[in-house]
């Protein structure tokens, strides 16, 4: 049985915008408060908050995801438009105590919300195919790299035509570390892990790798601008692996190639020997295992040479010993060596106090020289 036109009007959508405005005032409120402004918070929606990326394939990636969130945003306000234009619309008002006419199946609807999701479905599948092809292209590069991932470092071998090392890059970060490449050309990179899956993880290039034991996986990229882009392994890897960072160092053509050339220089050459009094007094013994010193704690004489016997027992793995003053300052560095291999550190006189020294290579390597 047909009932008759009810009205629709009523306090029920009043009410509605009062509850909305409720929630959505405050919140605006609040955000404005802790300096959030519309912008930013829009931004928050897109990778790197709204920033350029910073690689050729990285504006692939870009477009991609703006297409594929401007679709989601259509469909979310289209569904949730309908739904509460259907809660207003089609509300129970008082005395409706019967059933409306109802409706079973419309073929005309049916096929539209078959057939625009497949077509969405198509039209992301393509766009992705391409992106995909995009970002896996290769390219003729003058430059190839060999990152090297372990529990808990990255290390950067630079390597020749033939594919020989001409500079290994220990430090993974920090004015004199990072991973150096030039701007404008294709950049060759090669990975491989020692040990667990690791990740090569750069957010501002939009590109993720995962390094594989017992696999190499290659990719290639061109960098836009020259700058400091900081990158991470996004595989949990173990206890250490909150430590794991390293940089990529971007710069113009010919400051590359006058630093690689300066790097090459300083590892063949032949060491200066020390001087006779460097290695004077006491020797502290000092060793690495498992990403670890065996101790936090040194002593040393004030105003006295004295040397540090380093023995590195982690297979594969660069460590150091590095001296600090309370600034932070370095006071001595010695030289990295990778594991299993001993090294003897001649340390110049330091006045008493407490210093810190740590693993220039792994930086929570910490421990305490007290020098009285």
């Amino acid at each position: 049985m047909s009932m008759p036109p009810r009205s629709r009007t009523g306090p029920g959508p009043v009410a509605a915008l009062v509850i909305v405005g409720l929630v959505v005032l405050p919140t605006v409120i609040a955000l404005a408060a802790t300096g959030i402004t519309p912008q930013r918070a829009w931004d928050s929606f897109f990778p790197l908050g709204g920033a350029t990326p910073a690689t050729d394939r990285s504006h692939s990636v870009r477009t991609l995801y703006d297409i594929v969130f401007y679709i989601a945003v259509a469909i979310f306000l289209l569904v949730e438009g309908l739904i509460a234009w259907t809660v207003l619309r089609y509300r129970r008002k008082p005395g409706d105590d019967e059933l409306p006419p109802q409706t079973h199946g419309n073929n005309l609807v049916e096929v539209i919300w078959t057939a625009v999701p497949t077509a969405i479905v198509l039209f992301l599948f393509v766009l992705s195919w391409q992106t995909l092809n995009t970002v896996e292209a290769t390219s003729q590069s003058t430059v190839h790299v060999r990152v090297i991932a372990a529990q808990f470092q990255f290390q950067f071998d630079y390597l020749d035509e033939q594919g020989n090392t001409r500079f290994t890059q220990f430090l993974p970060s920090g004015q004199d570390g990072g991973m150096v490449i030039p701007t404008g050309e294709p950049v060759h990179v090669s990975m491989l892990s020692n040990d667990v899956i690791h990740a090569f993880y750069v957010p501002q290039f939009l590109f993720k790798r995962d390094v594989v034991p017992g696999r190499e996986n290659v990719f290639d990229f061109t960098v836009d601008e020259p700058g400091t882009y900081r990158g991470q392994c996004a595989e949990l890897c173990g206890i250490g692996h909150g430590a794991m960072l390293f940089e990529v160092r971007a710069v113009e053509r010919a400051e590359f190639d006058a630093w690689l050339q300066a790097q090459i220089d300083k590892a063949n050459a032949t060491p200066a020997p020390a001087p006779s009094g460097d290695a004077a007094g006491p020797v502290l013994e000092i060793s690495a295992a498992n990403v670890a010193f065996n101790t936090d704690a040194l002593q040393a004489p004030a105003g006295t040479p004295f040397t540090i016997h380093f023995k590195n027992d982690d297979p594969n793995v660069p460590h150091n010993v590095e001296i600090k003053d309370a600034g932070g300052a370095s006071l001595f560095k010695g030289d990295i060596i990778t594991g299993p291999k001993e090294a003897s550190y001649p340390v110049p006189a330091l006045a008493a106090g407490s210093y810190p020294f740590i693993c220039t290579v792994h930086p929570t390597m910490t421990g305490t020289l007290t020098v009285q």
